[in-house]
C-alpha cells in the first residue's frame, strides 16, 4: 500500500494551524491542540499505509476536529480558521470514508 500523502499533508496542515494560531495571536491552546491532531493525524495516516490499512483512529479525528471546528465556526461566524479546518475535516472524512470503505469493521457482522 502507498504511503497516505494526503493524510500526512492533512495532519501537517492542522499542525501547522496551531502553530501560526500560536505565533499571530500567542494561543497556547492553539498551539497544543493543532500539535496533538496533528501528531494524531500522522499517526493515523502512518496507519493507512500499511497492509491492510486501518482507517478509524484517523476518521474518528476527522470526525471530532469537524464538530469542535464546525462548532467554533458556527459561534463566531469567522472562516478562518474553524471554517477552513471544518471544511478539511469534512473533505478527510469523506475521502476515508470512500477510500477505505472495504477495511472499515461493519458494526455487527459476524467475522467468517
Amino acid at each position: 500500500m502507498p504511503a497516505d500523502l494526503i493524510g500526512y499533508l492533512y495532519a501537517a496542515t492542522v499542525a501547522a494551524g496551531g502553530i501560526i494560531g500560536y505565533t499571530k495571536a500567542g494561543s497556547i491552546p492553539s498551539l497544543g491542540a493543532g500539535l496533538i491532531f496533528g501528531s494524531i493525524l500522522g499517526y493515523g495516516a502512518h496507519l493507512n499505509s500499511q497492509e491492510p490499512p486501518r482507517p478509524l483512529l484517523q476518521l474518528g479525528t476527522s470526525l471530532v476536529l469537524a464538530g469542535i471546528m464546525g462548532s467554533r465556526f458556527a459561534n463566531s461566524g469567522k472562516f478562518m480558521p474553524a471554517g477552513l479546518i471544518c471544511i478539511i475535516s469534512c473533505g478527510a472524512l469523506v475521502r476515508n470514508l470512500i477510500t477505505y470503505n472495504q477495511y472499515l469493521p461493519l458494526i455487527g457482522s459476524k467475522a467468517d
